[in-house]
């Protein structure tokens, strides 16, 4: 049966690698059956989280409106999470990480259902090292710990200056063999 897989990424560039990523990871979960919903968060309206602690209480999952109220419905009822990210300035770019914020509300509202999802993690970077990811790597295993999902893996690509050298490399191979985990 197939799964309900969100994907989230967040390059500003459409034609870019991580970007890249996230479509050979689609294409492939596709295939397989599963259903997909993708969420480009560079171009969506999310602020921070404001630490209010009022999150599901007014029948929204951020008392704040933006578009995570959009994403929040279909993160509670996916199966897995998959996150494709460029690396800005060796951490996370702004607009990704104010809706992983936000993801503290399912806590809050004690979304009981948010526990038990697998999640997977598609990054590139420019630099030659993979190391220079740490900054998206860490906060990610971190926040997928304390929601109780299941990492199922990670794809880092580093050398990554400009839009299509993905192509060139093993990462729409390795893109596509990460739909396989779920």
């Amino acid at each position: 049966m197939g799964k309900k897989i969100v994907v989230i990424t967040s390059s500003f560039r459409k034609d870019g690698n991580s970007t890249a990523l996230a479509e050979a990871f689609i294409e492939e979960a596709q295939k397989k059956g599963h259903s997909v919903k993708r969420f480009d968060a560079a171009y969506l309206n999310i602020g921070p989280c404001h630490g209010c602690d009022t999150c599901f209480k007014t029948g929204k999952a951020c008392t704040f409106d933006d578009d995570f109220n959009t994403v929040a419905p279909y993160i509670e009822e996916a199966d897995a999470v998959i996150l494709a990210t460029p690396t800005y300035w060796f951490s996370i770019p702004g607009k990704v990480k104010c809706l992983i914020d936000k993801l503290y509300s399912f806590c809050v509202g004690k979304k009981e259902a948010i526990a038990g999802k697998k999640a997977g993690l598609l990054c590139t970077c420019r630099s030659q090292s993979t190391s220079d990811m740490e900054g998206i790597i860490m906060p990610y295993h971190k926040a997928i710990d304390y929601l109780g999902w299941e990492n199922i893996g990670e794809i880092l690509i580093s050398s990554m200056d400009k839009p299509g050298e993905l192509q060139q490399t093993a990462g729409p191979e390795q893109a596509r063999a990460l739909a396989d985990q779920l």
